[in-house]
């Protein structure tokens, strides 16, 4: 059988790249589970989504990290509505089969606060041997920092060298986001984490789902790249929670 990663590699190719729908029969478990809000419940869903996709759609993928049954996309999404969309999706996988999924979607931004773009930098997976102590790293920076914000100890977690960023409104290093963090206060849009999700680590990236809220109810995907012990690297999607799912099974 083959793993997580290669099944969801398979299954998006088929689906997101061929835009084939009876891809769902090969891919897509009976009981599939949704916790997107672009689509409802269910195999047939997904099916309606993907025969709906417009000719000019296609996706851009940048990483797969991969952490027992659940592997997590990074790309762009084009064509999907009139801007392009930056994309962290998480499935899950049984059976060989995708058996669930999340994701957390926002614009593209074309000038950004550091130079760099929302998908760019390193995209080769390093130092398996390192997964879980990279793991444990980022889980104590999200208990710590994020969710009880005691930034007293971010440097016990975050480089004072090297920390580049891809938020498209923070410049690079500690300065660089400590001045995005103060603008946004002002705007009244405080960083307040309240639940961490999952942590999905693979060897030097580890992505964080969290809750919380950004001036309104939000979905927080934030994923790391760790060098040496500390966070050197950051990706993120902000994504608010709307009033209304298509299904009942909540964002997380």
């Amino acid at each position: 059988m083959s793993s997580p990663k290669e099944t969801v590699l398979a299954a998006a190719k088929e689906l997101f790249g061929d835009k084939d729908p009876s891809a769902v029969d090969r891919w897509v478990a009976a009981d599939y589970k949704q916790h997107s809000a672009l689509a409802a419940d269910g195999p047939e869903a997904l099916r309606g989504l993907v025969a709906g996709l417009p000719a000019a759609f296609r996706y851009e993928g940048a990483r797969v990290i991969a952490d027992g049954d659940l592997v997590a996309l990074h790309g762009v999404y084009h064509g999907f509505g009139p801007d392009p969309l930056v994309a962290f999706d998480i499935f899950r996988v049984a059976d060989g089969k995708l058996a669930e999924h999340w994701d957390a979607l926002t614009t593209v931004v074309t000038s950004t606060a550091s130079g760099r773009s929302q998908i760019d930098g390193p995209t080769q997976i390093k130092d398996a041997d390192k997964t879980e102590a990279n793991r444990t790293l980022v889980a104590e920076f999200a208990e710590k920092v994020l969710r009880d914000a005691d930034y007293s100890v971010l440097t016990d977690y975050i480089s004072t060298e090297t920390y580049h960023q891809h938020n498209p409104e923070a410049a690079d290093g500690l300065a660089g986001f400590g001045a995005a963090a103060a603008e946004w206060a002002a705007d009244g849009k405080n960083l307040v984490y309240k639940t961490i999700h999952r942590v999905i680590a693979e060897g030097d990236f580890v992505l964080l789902q969290s809750e919380g809220e950004f001036g309104v109810p939000c979905a927080y995907y934030d994923l790391f790249r760790i060098e040496d012990g500390r966070i050197v690297e950051h990706w993120d999607v902000i994504a608010p929670v709307p009033d209304s799912l298509p299904h009942g099974n909540g964002l997380f």
